[in-house]
């Protein structure tokens, strides 16, 4: 087939590089593709790298595909200024290599705007980087008219831009690690901002994300709501050209509740709003964060698993049609925005003993996301608590003080907890005991993950040689507590998820 754009020595390569627009970052295909465009030039990459200024920009192997993307859009640019046409193909291409460019040449100036935000300052764009933003864009597109985008369409990519960059930098600088446990949790957020198919997302379900519900399950203390932010606070939201502005400010759009935190009557108040003299102590009339967070908002319901049936029940035709009342009101308001809901509990297994709804559940369960437990993620590698140690330790103690806390938290841990121990507290504990080595030289433990009865059952079953049943039961025991649901033990196990909790309680 002819082509007008791109030679027959540089289309293999253009396809290559469109194809990477598309990609989750944070998964292998887009870096087998990276591989496959640079050749011998290639650099092997690290899973995770410290973040600094500008880090994408300075990366050896994004800068040479820029490189390699800019040397075939100018000759193609002219080609199709002389030809004005090409075919759906090419110009597909064509567009897909001009976002790789723009949104790139752009970053530093969306940093800029996320940091300004996200310190309170304005959040107005300036008009001038709006229109640099179009300018670069149609030095590539206005050259045909097969490729000119309309007015409404420079708008929305500039938004989408924008909604891809705070995710990359929502799940790249706040998910510490680069284990395997790790770089698959930020593939699987990356596909609940944006699905696991970014064409499809950018042309139909950028304004529809709202509809799906969100279910974080995890073991206590492995950071649930810091993957609910990085969700919440990564939604598209619309730009307006005439006033040069997003149509919301980010930072401001997400309502975390804690519902185990609060009474029943509490939590309706929080996210139903109330009217006037509708319990004691409701002097005026009060909206709630279902009303707050409007159509771009996100209202994150933590410890999802702690609240009773009634609130279940409330909560699920919220899901089902909606809509929603003010307590002592009998007026229905629209709901509009999106709902994400965590728990550390066995939902199913809660199914089971009558103290959570099935219909409920299976409303929340639409997109889900796992959060390993901190032995998960160091299993296997010994570097990546020490690197988990370093983020904590700059945290709190400072960027001049806090590389030698790492050391003295890493060397305490070696060699008083060993490789061995299971972090039953996750991220939260290991926080919490460098701050302990910080200020008092040692951390003391306490394993929370089994009884005495069951400790002195071990003991017992050790003494007397443990058969192969008991072994099984004790390694099924230990992926429980690990994984923190009968759920992903069967995964693990291999087995159903009856079979899986018969060897966790040991019954034969």
């Amino acid at each position: 087939m002819p082509r007008n754009l791109f030679t027959r020595e540089q289309w293999p390569l253009a396809q290559k590089l469109a194809a990477i627009v598309y990609c989750n970052p944070f998964e292998e295909t887009r870096w087998n593709l990276e591989k496959e465009c640079l050749g011998g030039d290639y650099q092997e990459r690290a899973a995770y790298v410290a973040p600094g200024d500008s880090e994408e920009l300075l990366a050896p192997n994004l800068k040479r595909l820029l490189g390699l993307a800019h040397e075939l859009m100018e000759s193609a640019r002219t080609k199709l200024k002389a030809a004005g046409e090409a075919s759906q193909e090419e110009q597909g291409v064509y567009e897909n290599l001009m976002h790789f460019l723009v949104y790139h040449e752009m970053m530093e100036r969306y940093d800029k705007l996320i940091d300004k935000t996200l310190s309170g300052r304005p959040r107005a764009v300036e008009a001038e980087f709006y229109y640099e933003y179009r300018e670069r864009q149609r030095y590539y597109l206005a050259v045909s008219p097969a490729t000119r985008f309309s007015t409404a369409d420079e708008a929305l990519y500039f938004a989408l831009y924008f909604q891809l960059r705070r995710a990359w930098l929502n799940i790249y600088r706040y998910l510490v690690g680069g284990s395997q446990a790790i770089c698959e949790l930020r593939g699987r957020i990356w596909n609940s901002c944006f699905t696991r198919n970014m064409q499809r997302y950018q042309r139909s379900l950028y304004n529809r994300m709202g509809d799906i519900v969100t279910l974080i399950t995890g073991p206590s203390g492995s950071g649930k709501e810091l993957v609910a932010r990085a969700v919440g606070m990564s939604r598209f939201m619309p730009f307006d050209e005439r006033s040069s502005s997003f149509a919301v400010d980010f930072g401001k759009a997400f309502y975390p509740l804690n519902l185990s935190a609060l009474s029943p009557t509490l939590i309706e108040s929080e996210l139903f709003g109330h009217r006037k003299g509708a319990f004691t102590g409701a002097l005026q009339d009060r909206s709630g964060y279902f009303e707050e967070c409007g159509e771009y908002g996100t209202v994150f319901l933590d410890e999802i698993g702690e609240t009773d049936c009634s609130i279940q029940v409330k909560l699920l035709r919220v899901l089902q049609t909606r809509q929603f009342q003010r307590l002592g009101d009998t007026s229905l308001r629209p709901f509009v925005g999106k709902v994400m809901a965590a728990t550390n509990r066995d939902l199913p297994d809660e199914i089971a003993k009558g103290s959570f709804r099935e219909d409920f559940y299976f409303r929340l369960c639409a997109d889900r996301i796992r959060t390993p437990s901190l032995s998960e993620i160091i299993a296997g590698d010994t570097n990546e608590l020490e690197l988990l140690v370093r983020h904590i330790a700059c945290k709190v103690a400072g960027p001049e003080d806090g590389e030698a806390l790492a050391e003295e938290s890493c060397d305490w841990i070696v060699k008083r907890l060993g490789p061995a121990y299971r972090w039953p507290g996750n991220f939260r504990e290991l926080e919490q005991c460098v701050r302990n080595i910080m200020v008092h030289g040692s951390y003391e433990t306490v394993d929370f993950g089994l009884s005495q009865q069951e400790l002195d059952r071990i003991k017992d079953a050790t003494e007397q040689g443990l058969t192969a049943n008991q072994l099984l039961s004790r390694y099924a025991q230990e992926v429980y507590l690990q994984r923190g649901s009968y759920e992903e033990t069967a995964k693990v196990l291999q087995v159903d998820r009856r079979t899986a909790k018969r060897y966790v309680l040991g019954v034969d």
